[in-house]
């Protein structure tokens, strides 16, 4: 069972607006080792799904940020559910969802960037 994992863009990813400080290399690594990855954000899902195309990467879901739990319906046999965001309302969607929060900041991603890899 593979690893499911959710990113805010805006905030969280280097790419958003604001820069995030999660790396567009960390995505594709994930993506490398196997793991479900996707975007739960409240930009639009046109937004997201044209934002990973210009990456060069197929994620495995775009949704937009309070659609998290439907997420994790649709990926049941998912060994474990995490959210990166930068937000409490990314951290509200998380809970709600049965995901884990991960905050997207330099302090917080010591202690959650061990557990991606576990």
């Amino acid at each position: 069972m593979a690893k499911l994992v959710s990113f805010d863009i805006d905030g969280t990813l280097e790419v958003g607006d604001p820069p995030g400080i999660v790396a567009i290399a960390l995505v594709r690594q994930l993506q490398g080792l196997g793991y479900v990855i996707g975007s739960c954000s409240d930009r639009p899902v046109s937004y997201q799904q044209q934002l990973w195309a210009g990456l060069g990467i197929e994620p495995d879901f775009t949704v937009l940020k309070h659609c998290l739990a439907d997420v994790r319906a649709q990926f049941t046999a998912a060994e474990a559910y995490y959210h990166i965001g930068d937000t409490d309302v990314d951290h509200h969607f998380a809970q709600r969802a049965g995901f884990h929060f991960c905050r997207a900041d330099a302090a917080a991603h010591s202690a959650w960037g061990p557990l991606l890899f576990a």
